[in-house]
């Protein structure tokens, strides 16, 4: 029989069996795209658009980008209609739907990538209340939900303690998650829940306060336990790459109050033959200030401040808020001789000795030829009144972060770099 006709002619059946469940696991899920890539080469061949209308929507599923760059998921009108989502625009060369699901306010949704909009998206809302949305866990095999902060501009904190007392984003049912506030277009967050468990969480804004032109568009994501690419464990932001920049919630060169009662931890995937990051304070931003506001730790105020390193001594040491960089180095700076290095690092500029002038600083690991452990950074504020310091249990990889609020608006924007 020629293999080809056969193909075809059985085609539907595999089809049918494998999505059915009559064979689950007969065929590898590489052979059947080397299949459907084959018959993709017949275009002419009126099979040809059978088949990839059943690999494309059925079997693939493929990620698919909208005219306004949002992100669907590639399926057939009607299983996109069945799962109510919205049709916008074609993929799959024509044989499926980019299907986008977005729900609102007091929505219940299980649909992985689904979008949380304000009321009246893509216009802005002026209202008060409480907008809540409600996940349910796609299967029992996911254990994080990333929320991707397209779009989240909520009123500012209040102007003396940074406090997010009129407009606020809240998280509820997984691992704690400091209530966020102002501008955060850009930024994410990751929520753990325990595999197999269907509780549900909860997002919420709540909106207050004066009249204000609010709007949100957050994606959310569904990881599965054993993805490649899930966050460490009590991670509330995850960066992956060899560069890259961290900015704390609300980071504004001009408008932005750093907020307070933070507390959550940053981490960075070291890459393989990676085991060593250096940080870099960002350039300024704002060229009306006479200093640069994108590392403010202790001392803040509108003039030049040098750093300050170290939890002891007569001046220039950090009590109430810094950086924990474990065995942190200067990288090109001439130090005292043996080097020396510091865990704490606050003050004007990012710096691992006392300094007016920034430089990068650098932590090494042991070892090359493997994948290190991620690296931690460790947030939190406090209320501008409370000079207390939390207790950490860090590892040798743990960066904690203490802020308490000070005159200073503008706070934690740095580059990092892994080294080899």
């Amino acid at each position: 029989i020629d293999m080809g006709v056969f193909f075809v002619l059985i085609w539907p059946l595999i089809i049918y069996t494998v999505n059915g469940g009559w064979f689950d696991g007969l065929f590898r899920k590489r052979e059947i795209e080397q299949e459907v890539s084959n018959a993709l080469a017949l275009e002419d061949n009126r099979n040809a658009r059978f088949l990839s209308l059943f690999t494309y929507v059925q079997l693939l599923n493929p990620e698919c980008i909208t005219a306004d760059g949002s992100y669907g998921t590639c399926l057939g009108a009607q299983d996109c209609a069945q799962r109510r989502g919205t049709v916008s625009g074609p993929c799959a060369r024509g044989y499926g739907v980019c299907c986008v699901f977005m729900a609102t306010c007091g929505q219940t949704i299980r649909e992985n990538g689904t979008y949380f909009v304000n009321n009246e998206y893509p216009n802005q809302y002026d209202g008060t209340g409480s907008c809540q949305l409600t996940l349910i866990k796609s299967s029992p095999d996911v254990c994080q939900f990333r929320l991707n902060f397209e779009e989240l501009n909520l009123m500012q904190p209040e102007s003396v303690n940074h406090i997010c007392d009129n407009d606020q984003f809240l998280v509820s049912g997984g691992n704690p998650v400091p209530v966020i506030c102002g501008n955060n277009m850009g930024n994410h967050m990751y929520i753990s829940t325990p595999p197999g468990i269907m509780s549900p969480l909860t997002l919420s804004v709540v909106t207050s306060g004066p009249s204000y032109e609010r709007n949100w568009k957050i994606r959310i994501l569904q990881i599965p336990c054993n993805a490649p690419y899930k966050a460490g464990e009590g991670c509330l932001q995850y960066f992956t790459g060899v560069a890259g920049q961290i900015l704390s919630y609300n980071y504004d060169p001009q408008t932005g109050a750093q907020l307070s009662n933070q507390d959550y931890s940053i981490c960075i995937r070291p890459e393989w033959n990676f085991c060593g990051i250096q940080y870099t304070q960002c350039p300024n931003e704002d060229p009306a200030s006479p200093r640069n506001l994108s590392f403010t730790l202790t001392g803040n105020s509108n003039n030049r401040v040098p750093s300050m390193v170290g939890s002891t001594g007569q001046s220039n040491f950090c009590q109430s808020d810094y950086l924990i960089i474990p065995m942190a180095s200067n990288v090109g700076r001439v130090t005292a001789n043996p080097p020396t290095s510091v865990d704490r690092i606050c003050g004007g500029v990012l710096a691992a000795d006392i300094s007016s002038t920034p430089t990068t600083v650098r932590r090494d690991t042991m070892g090359k030829n493997r994948r290190c452990k991620d690296w931690r950074e460790h947030h939190a504020t406090r209320f501008a009144n409370d000079t207390s310091i939390m207790a950490e249990n860090i590892d040798d990889l743990q960066i904690l972060l203490e802020i308490i609020n000070k005159e200073s608006k503008k706070t934690g924007r740095r580059i990092y770099k892994q080294i080899e």
